[in-house]
């Protein structure tokens, strides 16, 4: 049975979610908070295998081809290190989840979010989030932290990222009970105070 909490960050490429994650996870250490950080995809070493298709593959590859591929390196991370860690009562942080396939695939790729919600729920074993933070940022200031040097998801069009955003959008509408919108166009200390705010209060913390 499930006793730590699970939190996601999500956001479009660029967004800065990785930093952010990075700041909370120095936060939680500071208050002594039991969690392990990881990724997907790549939170196992078969998983950072298929990362490695995933992101890096030269070839076409077909939408559901992909949608497959993280199924599978969430099939293997929750069951190999997300539940093992939930049970033992440790908070799980983890950089994508759930959301980022159905912002990538269901909405950009257009395969649907019903569809990748009820195949999520057999990989995942029903396993979804108690709070996921999604950073939302401009697509202009998205390519613009990118850079030049992008991976294979990275370098797809700007229609393909104007669809990710507003899938991610559509998403915290949909599911506001764990879905926090954290306005990421701003500095990195503007967007890690916002964050602190949501964990202070997720874990009943005094601010230090």
């Amino acid at each position: 049975m499930k006793k730590g909490l699970f939190i996601t960050f999500e956001g479009a490429d660029g967004s800065g979610k990785s930093t952010q994650l990075d700041l909370a996870v120095e936060y939680l250490e500071k208050n002594k908070v039991d969690f392990i950080k990881t990724r997907d995809p790549g939170g196992t070493k078969l998983g950072c295998k298929i990362r490695e298709i995933l992101l890096n593959y030269e070839g076409y590859v077909a939408p559901y081809c992909e949608l497959f591929l993280y199924l599978a390196d969430r099939a293997q991370h929750v069951e190999q290190k997300i539940i093992p860690a939930l049970e033992e009562g440790k908070t799980v942080i983890c950089d994508r989840y759930v959301d980022s396939t159905m912002a990538y695939q269901g909405y950009a790729r257009g395969l649907g979010t019903k569809q990748i919600l009820e195949l999520n729920h057999i990989a995942a074993k029903s396993l979804m989030p108690d709070l996921t933070f999604v950073f939302d940022v401009k697509s202009d200031v998205a390519s613009q932290r990118v850079g030049d040097k992008k991976d294979r998801l990275e370098s797809e069009g700007d229609g393909f990222h104007k669809k990710v955003r507003e899938g991610y959008l559509d998403l915290a509408e949909k599911f506001p009970e764990r879905i926090v919108v954290i306005d990421a166009n701003r500095s990195i200390e503007e967007v890690h105070k916002d964050v602190i705010k949501v964990l202070e209060k997720t874990f009943n913390l005094i601010r230090q």
